[in-house]
This record gives structure tokens, C-alpha cells and sequence, in this order.
């Protein structure tokens, strides 16, 4: 092998190298800063891109990705004094390469120490029982603060969860006894409300039976009314039907006769019934008007006995 063609191989190398270091291709979703001599050039996207050799260099490789950081747990003072220990995940993603590259030397480091420490923060101003309940607004307290102080190292803060809070174990011993008190309690009142709600449906029940009752009296004494004013009525009718057939009677030929005839006949029975009843006599005071009646009577049926044979 000749001096020229090693010199030819040598070249070609060095070239090759040359075009491995310069030649760049950035892959989706990432970006590459570039600089100059050591100082910030620019920001290279998705795609293929050749440096200058020598010159310039890739100094920072950054994801575009969202990226889920976990925050080591961590003990946390309650405003009621009770330790507990709280752990989470961040989601965070670049936004802005030249200030993730330079305004902080690690971003994802900051932000969980910015984390931990809003945690102490936050959980500091609750008691123990609000932490559980409201978790939701920790997690938007944390997310705003972390968010405003990233605002310089090109990060955005999309979310924080936090993802357990463990209190000491007397603690949980204390709060399951209160959680079983609660329970028992909510069954008392429950069964003295179902018994509170049986009273009242059974009263309702009884009420509603004896409104019913009087109504069904009332409707039936009304009837009773009713059917007693029509059987007066008809009584009524029929008497005074009776009536006005016998004035009628009484004013056709032989009708007064006849009627003191019934009149007399009348007195007789029931004086006969009288003296059959009573072991004494008894006689009217007025002798002379039972002759009377008699005589009257007499001359009535003698006269009604002539005119039937003149007939």
C-alpha cells in the first residue's frame, strides 16, 4: 500500500467521523440546543440537521414529551400537630428548550423540591380529617405555585396527585374506632327513624280509617234521614189520601150516619174490651151519653136497616 493511499484511507476516515458528528437528526417530539464556541446558536426540531464541524455542538437533548416525576414521601406536620407521612407524582413537560437548558441546571430535580416543600406548606394550614377530604384542593395549590415558580426554567406543571397520606397507626386505630362509633350511630338513627316513620304511617293509617268511618256513619245516618222524611211523607200522603176519601164519604147520602154508626161501634168494642180486662165494672160517669151513643146508634142501624128493605 502506497503513502497516497493511506493518506486517501486516512482522509476518508476522518471525513466519515466528521460526517457522524455533524450530521444530526433529531427524532419527534424532542429538541436539541446547539451552540457556538460554547455559546447558545439555536434549537433544533424534528428532523435531519448538519453542524458545523468543530464549531458548533449539540449541548442539551430535551424531550417535548409530558413527563410523570415521582416525589419521595415525606413527613408533613397537620395544623392539629400530627405527623403523617405524603407522597405523589408530578407531570410536567418542556415548553421552552433555551430555558429548561439554562435557567436552572435540573429542572426535574427543582420541581420535586419545589414539590415536597408546598406539600409541608399546604398541609401545614389543614387538620387531619380536611387532608382526606380535600385533596383535590392540595393538588391545585401545589399545581399553581410549582407552575409560577417553573415559569423561568421553561417547564409547565399540567398536574400533581397526590398518592398516599399514611398517619401514624394509633392515629388509624383512633380514627377507625370514630369511623365504627359513626357507623353504630348512623344505624340507631336509621332504625329509630324507620321506627319514628312505622308510628306515623300506622297513626296515618288510623286516622284515615276513622275519617272514613265517620263518613260512611254520616253518609248512612243521612240515608237513615232520608228514608225515615220518605216513609213520614208517604204516611203523610197516605193519611191524608185517607182522609180527604173519607170527607168525601161523609158528604155522600147516608155518610154521617154511617160514621157515627162506626164511631158508636168503636165505643162499644173498646168498652168491651175494658170489662174484660179489669175484674171490676167499670162504668162512664155520663150514663145518659153512653145511651145516648146507644140510642143513636140504634136509630141508625134501624134506619139503614129500612132503607135496605125499602131497596
Amino acid at each position: 500500500m502506497t503513502i497516497g493511499t493511506i493518506i486517501a484511507l486516512i482522509l476518508v476516515i476522518f471525513a466519515g467521523i466528521v460526517i457522524l458528528k455533524t450530521a444530526i437528526v433529531v427524532p419527534q417530539t424532542a429538541a436539541y440546543v446547539v451552540e457556538t464556541l460554547g455559546k447558545y446558536n439555536r434549537t433544533l426540531t424534528a428532523g435531519f440537521h448538519i453542524l458545523v464541524p468543530f464549531l458548533e455542538r449539540v449541548a442539551y437533548k430535551h424531550t417535548l414529551k409530558e413527563q410523570a416525576i415521582d416525589v419521595p414521601e415525606q413527613t408533613c406536620i397537620t395544623k392539629d400537630n400530627i405527623s403523617v407521612d405524603v407522597d405523589g407524582l408530578i407531570y410536567l413537560k418542556v415548553v421552552d428548550p433555551y430555558k429548561a437548558s439554562y435557567g436552572i441546571s435540573d429542572y426535574l430535580f427543582a420541581s420535586v423540591q419545589l414539590a415536597q416543600t408546598t406539600m409541608r406548606s399546604e398541609m401545614g394550614k389543614m387538620e387531619l380529617d380536611k387532608t382526606f377530604e380535600e385533596r383535590d384542593k392540595i393538588n391545585a395549590e401545589i399545581v399553581q405555585n410549582i407552575d409560577k415558580a417553573s415559569d423561568p426554567w421553561g417547564v409547565k406543571l399540567t398536574r400533581y396527585e397526590i398518592r398516599n397520606i399514611n398517619p401514624p397507626e394509633s392515629i388509624k386505630n383512633a380514627m377507625e374506632a370514630q369511623m365504627k362509633a359513626e357507623r353504630e350511630k348512623r344505624a340507631v338513627i336509621a332504625t329509630s327513624e324507620g321506627d319514628k316513620q312505622a308510628k306515623i304511617n300506622v297513626a296515618e293509617g288510623n286516622k284515615q280509617q276513622a275519617i272514613l268511618n265517620s263518613e260512611g256513619e254520616k253518609i248512612k245516618r243521612i240515608n237513615e234521614a232520608e228514608g225515615k222524611a220518605a216513609e213520614i211523607l208517604k204516611v203523610a200522603e197516605a193519611t191524608a189520601s185517607g182522609i180527604a176519601k173519607i170527607a168525601e164519604a161523609i158528604n155522600l147520602q147516608g155518610g154521617m150516619n154511617a160514621v157515627n154508626l162506626r164511631v158508636a161501634e168503636q165505643y162499644l168494642t173498646e168498652f168491651g174490651k175494658l170489662a174484660k180486662t179489669n175484674n171490676t165494672m167499670i162504668l162512664p160517669t155520663d150514663l145518659s151519653n153512653v145511651a145516648g151513643i146507644i140510642a143513636t146508634a140504634m136509630s141508625v142501624m134501624k134506619e139503614s136497616g129500612g132503607k135496605a128493605e125499602g131497596k
